[in-house]
């Protein structure tokens, strides 16, 4: 039988990652909800549109409308043009944005090893094993729904 996760495991990771962030987004005078749509447009190069954040990172479609527009005004992304397809735009991370970027992602390197803190190495790989193979599973499920 499965063992319960607490339901408050994804909150607390949620509030954690929200109070780290805190000092970065501060200085920048940059909004939460804008500095993670800069970095989910720099992890995760394949999802480049507004769709793809308001799918994948469930944000509200206003909200990412609000932030992108405000990142493109202040530099951070621009907007290219889909071929073929008048209705999509691409989100492209700007160079003004690299050092932001880089920032963030060893904002985030130090947040992944402070929640791994006293995990050893094989339980670790045993975890990104099991949830690379659960990941499988959910997409089986879903392809079963289409």
């Amino acid at each position: 039988m499965l063992k319960r996760v607490n339901i408050e495991f994804a909150h607390n990771f949620y509030q954690a990652y929200s109070i780290r962030c805190k000092p970065i987004c501060r200085e920048l005078g940059m909004p939460q909800t804008a500095f993670d749509i800069l970095m989910f447009l720099a992890n995760n190069p394949d999802y480049n549109t507004a769709k793809d954040i308001v799918e994948l990172r469930g944000l509200k479609a206003n909200l990412v409308s609000v932030n992108v527009e405000r990142l493109v005004r202040d530099g951070y992304l621009d907007r290219r043009d889909f071929p073929g397809d008048r209705r999509k735009t691409f989100l492209i991370c700007t160079e003004k944005a690299g050092p932001v970027i880089e920032r963030g992602r060893e904002l985030q390197k130090s947040f992944f090893e402070d929640i791994f803190q006293d995990v050893d190495e094989a339980s670790r790989e045993n975890f990104h094993r099991v949830m690379g193979m659960m990941e499988h599973n959910l997409n089986q499920i879903l392809k079963g729904s289409e």
